[in-house]
């Protein structure tokens, strides 16, 4: 698959002080990219690299195509982007404001008028076309922002914390319109703080504290820091099963809590009927088996705690 993003060395300093650190990464077309850190890590400066709304001191980057420093106009009409404080006019209505933000895309004029009627519905707003956006909720007024973001239908989409402040049914709302560009083939590039969100949305994920920490899907980041795993369920205390567990030659650890025998073993799927037999063997009877989940916070208090 092509790459819809790809940087190397991607550097800035800012009076002497490094926010990003040579960024090196390649993200498929048509994925949702996580981009997690925490504030100050140097990620909303990153997208407005990758956006050309700033130059980098060192590196390359080429963005839909188009080489950073080399075409910038190209890159930014290849790109669209949510940022921080969506930036609309409160005096206009939804409607004036797409109109407005269309023309400085250069939309077709013969275009505009779908394309607005299009997102208005897409995001649930056109009932409240005609009203001024200074009456909108922070709901509304990010979903509009996204419709801005989106009008000239670019291929790539930076998405800066989207859900932020949301309520759930309009969080609910926009995760599933990200959902819905990914199956356009379109590639979101998406920060935020909302773990479980990132775990839900994203086919890859960096973890970044002004560098690359880590890199990958949900599934590698946890198995590359934690292992496979085992939880077994038990009938009594599970602490008299720990010597046994730890006996066998494909268990790495095993620990017991009340009922819960936790393991980390090799190939689980291979080896949890070789462990339920022993188990059994032993006397053991079992309630439950199941895989053992770490969770994306687990796995991002890992990295960037490492890194204070």
């Amino acid at each position: 698959m092509a790459h819809a993003i790809e940087t190397h060395g991607l550097t800035r300093r800012f009076d002497g002080r490094l926010a990003v650190d040579g960024l090196s990464l390649a993200i498929e077309a048509g994925t949702v990219f996580g981009f997690l850190g925490p504030n100050g890590a140097g990620k909303t400066t990153t997208v407005r690299m990758l956006a050309a709304l700033i130059a980098p001191t060192d590196g390359d980057a080429i963005v839909a195509g188009h080489a950073l420093g080399v075409d910038d106009t190209a890159l930014r009409r290849s790109v669209g982007i949510l940022t921080e404080q969506p930036g609309l006019y409160d005096r206009l209505s939804a409607r004036q404001n797409l109109r407005y933000f269309a023309r400085l895309y250069d939309l077709d004029a013969a275009r505009v008028d779908a394309q607005v009627e299009r997102y208005l519905h897409l995001l649930e707003l056109w009932d409240r076309r005609d009203e001024p956006v200074g009456t909108f909720s922070k709901g509304m007024r990010q979903k509009l922002a996204i419709a801005r973001a989106l009008l000239h239908e670019p291929p790539v989409v930076f998405l800066d914390e989207p859900t932020a402040a949301l309520d759930p049914e309009a969080a609910r709302t926009v995760r599933e319109f990200v959902k819905g560009l990914r199956a356009e083939g379109r590639t979101i590039f998406l920060t935020t703080h909302n773990l479980p969100e990132a775990d839900e949305l994203c086919d890859s994920i960096g973890i970044f504290q002004c560098r690359l920490l880590r890199m990958g899907s949900p599934r590698e980041l946890r198995a590359g820091l934690f292992g496979a795993g085992t939880v077994v369920r038990v009938v009594g205390d599970a602490a008299r099963l720990v010597p046994l567990a730890r006996s066998l030659r494909f268990v790495r650890t095993a620990h017991a809590e009340g009922d819960t025998l936790t393991l980390e073993l090799e190939d689980p799927e291979t080896r949890n009927p070789e462990l339920v037999d022993a188990l059994a063997a032993a006397g053991a009877r079992i309630r439950y088996v199941e895989r053992l989940q770490h969770s994306l916070e687990d796995v991002y208090l890992r990295l960037v705690g490492g890194h204070k």
